[in-house]
């Protein structure tokens, strides 16, 4: 068994994976290791879909990366001939002035994107399923959709194995070191060296980047979806949009129908911070479809009743913006963490990034903003 790689990645989720996929693509020997089964529910790469927007509200420094993972997600469709992005409007709506909407508008105007505002009356008209206030404020942004978020895992990790990147599963790493130049990865089966190291591991990175001198949190979130019912045909995805909206109780977010279990619906953050992945329980509750019933009761009332729900995890950061860099302390490795609920879309620009700095400790991409500096001081 080879136990010797040009670059060693650890956890292969969204970002691992594109990370294992995009050094494979550059010829090196990169292993990737996953203590759970690839495309597990343990983590925060499920869920079945995961939107993907670009008027982010979050900051307008979203926008470029996210033009690029726009391009690379498609590419990576061509490349494998699977269907991994749909098309769908993002409607982002809340009370005038609010940090969501507010954020949009400064996108969509520093970077002149295709958006359009929306009256209560307007949504009324367009999206019957919908009830918001008349002093609501609302935007519709175009290019955005959702991504089968299990499916573009699978599908990075056998596009790498394809190009030759090792990947082993059900592997627990117990640690990893600094030693001189390069590093060394420790697990149940044994250890491994190479030179350069990138830590993907998600709510782990509590414990495996615990030196990294970054306050991350671990917060449990739930995935709810609710019968269409009757009006199934006013959510199907030519009708009914991908949504956030920052009301009482939320914000929230859902996705139209796809399937048979109907809206995809959740509330975005608001829950407890935990220090690390061990007090995250694993069964929806009663009280987790509570916390969404300010939004369904008053803007969403034609929804049915709760058809599937899953657990999944955030790892937060104070700011609520990513940790992307390399180690403080050790320039061999590459870190990427804290991605705060918000990031899955970004994974093939994520990885091309991480293989930069592994490789070269340096990137062209705009990642200024996720310096793991910026805790220090």
């Amino acid at each position: 068994m080879n136990r010797t790689f040009d670059v060693i990645v650890l956890g292969v989720g969204g970002m691992g994976s594109a990370t294992c996929l995009e050094l494979a693509r550059r010829g090196r020997r990169v292993l990737g290791l996953e203590q759970f089964p690839l495309a597990h529910a343990r983590g925060s790469s499920h869920g079945h879909t995961r939107i993907i927007r670009t008027a982010y509200y979050e900051h307008p420094g979203y926008v470029p990366l996210l033009r690029t993972a726009f391009a690379k997600w498609h590419e990576l469709e061509q490349l494998t001939g699977r269907h991994l992005l749909t098309a769908c409007p993002c409607l982002n709506v809340g009370v005038p002035g609010s940090e969501l909407v507010e954020g949009v508008r400064a996108s969509v105007r520093e970077h002149r994107l295709a958006a359009e505002e929306l009256t209560a009356a307007d949504l009324a008209r367009r999206y019957p399923p919908f009830a918001f206030p008349a002093d609501c404020a609302a935007v519709l942004e175009h290019a955005a959709g959702f991504l089968y978020v299990e499916d573009c895992v699978r599908t990075q990790i056998d596009a790498a194995v394809s190009l030759g990147a090792d990947v082993r599963a059900e592997e627990p790493v117990r640690g990893w070191k600094a030693v001189g130049e390069g590093v060394e990865v420790t697990t149940d089966r044994g250890t491994y060296h190479a030179a350069k190291l990138v830590v993907t591991a998600g709510a782990w990175a509590t414990r495996l980047l615990a030196d990294l001198g970054v306050p991350l949190a671990v917060m449990r979130q739930t995935l709810l979806w609710f019968d269409a019912g009757g009006r199934a045909a006013d959510f199907r995805r030519d009708r009914f949009p991908i949504f956030i909206a920052d009301v009482p109780g939320g914000p929230f977010y859902g996705l139209p129908a796809v399937d048979r279990f109907g809206v995809k619906v959740a509330r975005h953050y608001g829950a407890p911070e935990l220090p690390d992945p061990a007090g995250v329980t694993w069964d929806v509750t009663a009280a987790d479809v509570a916390a969404v019933r300010p939004l369904l009761s008053r803007h969403l009332p034609g929804l049915g009743p709760l058809t599937k729900g899953q657990v999944c995890m955030y790892t937060v950061t104070p700011d609520r913006h990513f940790v992307v860099d390399t180690h403080p302390r050790h320039p061999q490795v590459a870190v990427a963490c804290g991605f705060s609920g918000h990031g899955f879309k970004f994974a093939p620009v994520v990885g091309e990034v991480l293989a930069d700095l592994a490789l070269t400790g340096a990137t062209t991409h705009g990642v200024g903003l996720f310096s793991a500096r910026r805790f220090v001081g």
